[in-house]
């Protein structure tokens, strides 16, 4: 079953409540209210589809943990891959991270990360930063 980003934000973020003795029903009913730091990039990785698509699953996989489920569609030229990131001040943000791997050429592979973290009051831009952070590995 897919879940929704905001889902897994509002879960994730409700979790962390909890942790430090929060309720973590109040947070869900808050996030509901958070804004959203969305950040898409789109990316050539000189690899053929099979090799890229290994690669993004291991950078996502050091970067956090796989959302459930971490393959989220599949077809014959393309690959939908979904990891919660830690981001912003000390890693306390979960950031949803989606890639897109689709076939390019035969030499080349074709990524369109889309990284999603909620706002609070102070801008930590955890989804651009976390999005930027991800490009520049799968770029190496």
């Amino acid at each position: 079953m897919d879940r929704s980003e905001d889902k897994i934000l509002a879960e994730e973020l409700a979790a962390l409540a909890a942790v430090g003795g929060g309720s973590g029903s109040l947070t869900r009913l808050v996030v509901k209210l958070m804004r959203k730091n969305v950040h898409e990039m789109d990316l050539c990785i000189p690899l053929p589809f099979d090799d890229a698509l290994k690669r993004v699953v291991k950078v996502l996989g050091r970067a956090g943990r796989a959302a459930d489920p971490m393959h989220v569609d599949s077809g014959n030229d393309h690959e939908t891959i979904r990891a919660v990131a830690s981001g912003g001040t000390g890693g306390m943000n979960p950031v949803v991270v989606t890639a897109l791997v689709a076939k390019g050429g035969e030499s080349s592979s074709k990524v369109k990360l889309r990284a999603v973290a909620k706002e609070g009051l102070i801008k930590q831009r955890a989804g651009e930063k976390t999005a930027a952070r991800l490009a520049a590995l799968l770029s190496r």
